[in-house]
């Protein structure tokens, strides 16, 4: 029987690599941990962030609000905080659409 690979997926993640997904610096999520109440990485031995699998879904929300809506970080709060349920229905949709379209592409190249 061959040998099945299977994509072994990351429980934590540093903060350099969360910085190269969202594109900034890590000075920048260290702002943002402070300024936002959702965001609780956890801290190794050495005080090296550690961040899960949800924090980075909370950061793509603020990431969202504040670098391509426009949000101030008061306003980015204020709408986290009010409208949480909302905003994961959207980013959800959006997240599909993106795969939908990266599918699409793909099957465009082919033909």
């Amino acid at each position: 029987m061959p040998y099945k690979e299977f994509k072994i997926e990351k429980l934590y993640y540093t903060i350099g690599e969360v910085a190269k997904i969202f594109d900034v610096s890590t000075s920048l999520l260290r702002y943002w941990e402070k300024e936002f109440d959702i965001l609780k990485p956890r801290k190794n031995k050495k005080g090296n962030r550690l961040f899960t699998k949800l924090d980075v879904k909370n950061l793509k929300m603020i990431y969202h609000l504040v670098k391509e809506k426009g949000y101030t970080l008061d306003g980015a709060k204020q709408k986290l905080s009010s409208n949480t349920d909302n905003l994961k229905n959207n980013q959800r949709i959006v997240e599909s659409l993106q795969q939908i379209k990266l599918f699409l592409n793909e099957v465009k190249e082919d033909l």
